[in-house]
């Protein structure tokens, strides 16, 4: 009896104690780094967990398919460990990872907001094609997908988001420049035309008239001082000055009000008809067709007018400039025939501008 009892416990000495403990903890730190994302953030070092884990299991299933005795678990034992391994790795550079991914995001969210605001304030009015402006808008929504993101700290798909709406915004905004730049290369030109118009009103005593196109204004001066000013409208393809019939610019140069127009001489309530084409567009014109600019069958147009029916809050004419009905009613008593309109790109030099 005694002698059996000893073969039972030498039996149960030598039997290989299974690998529970270490495949628990193997399996619990796997799923800690789970929940961490760290599937996302750093695959490589979970999917090695992971595989290691799955191994550990795999060879566990295989041994215990052997008779007991004969069965070998250190193999188990080391992908346990390896794959437990694997996981903090995993989690301490997922933690690394989105702590850096979190702080440059913050400053890229910033500036992109900062490019939204600047889009805002100083291309609002901005003559964009259709494809430009659905681009700015889809750049927008995508920086609101990027902030939603961030703020529930799912930094990968900020990351993406980041990324698409930077490409969108940054390049309409780029594009917006090269254009203002080329546009205001005509500054000296204008500056020349406002100095002649003020110098004008203010040896004549007179009324003048300046329109700043790119700050939707219209200013009236009196003896070459400002007495009054007026929010615009303009052709909706302002940029430039006006070239041909049809164009949806409004001109730009030195212009006199030839007609006063009313009642039932206008449908925009009151106006004051320029006359448009001057010489200079005249010989500017000329000159296009000459050199193949424009097409021999290309109509200069004319017809510009200070009107009423504004105030809509956007650039809508084909070229004229307008204003709410009650600032048309405002300006028509200082105006005669043969006052001086002066119409300019701005008043104020791009860096200027863009400085206030």
């Amino acid at each position: 009896m005694t002698a059996l009892l000893s073969a039972g416990f030498l039996f149960i000495f030598f039997l290989p104690k299974p690998p529970a403990g270490e495949m628990i903890f193997a399996v619990e730190s796997l799923s800690v780094a789970k929940r961490n994302q760290a599937d996302r953030y750093t695959p490589e070092f979970y999917n090695q967990a992971s595989v290691s884990c799955d191994s550990g299991m795999a060879i566990w299933r295989r041994e215990n398919r052997k008779f007991i005795l004969f069965r070998k678990f250190d193999l188990v034992r080391e992908y346990a460990l390896l794959s437990a391994g694997m996981s903090d790795s995993a989690n301490i550079r997922t933690a690394l990872l989105k702590a850096e991914m979190k702080e440059g995001q913050a400053r890229i969210i910033d500036t992109l907001n900062k490019i939204v605001k600047e889009i805002n304030d100083h291309y609002s009015s901005f003559p964009y094609s259709f494809e430009i402006r659905e681009r700015i808008t889809r750049g927008k929504m995508l920086l609101i997908d990027a902030e939603t993101a961030f703020t529930e700290g799912n930094y990968i798909d900020a990351d993406s988001y980041i990324t698409d709406s930077e490409n969108l915004l940054v390049s309409s905004r780029e594009f917006a420049d090269l254009n203002l730049r080329e546009y205001f290369q005509s500054f000296p030109q204008w500056e020349k035309w406002i100095a002649l118009t003020l110098s004008e009103s203010e040896k004549t005593g007179g009324y003048a008239i300046i329109v700043d196109k790119f700050a939707r204004k219209l200013i009236l001066y009196h003896g070459g001082k400002k007495i009054r000013e007026y929010s615009a409208e303009l052709g909706r393809n302002w940029i430039g000055s006006k070239r041909i019939m049809g164009d949806m610019a409004t001109p730009e140069g030195m212009y006199q009000i030839i007609k006063k127009l009313e009642g039932s001489g206008t449908k925009y309530h009151r106006a004051l008809l320029l006359n448009y084409p001057n010489s200079e567009d005249m010989a500017r014109f000329k000159r296009d067709i000459r050199n193949g600019a424009l097409p021999p069958t290309a109509d200069i147009g004319g017809m510009i007018e200070i009107h009423g029916g504004g105030g809509r809050g956007a650039d809508w004419t084909e070229g004229c400039i307008a204003l709410a009905n009650n600032d048309i009613d405002a300006l028509f008593p200082y105006v005669r025939v043969g006052t001086r309109v002066t119409i300019v790109g701005s008043l104020y030099d791009q860096k200027k501008i863009f400085e206030n």
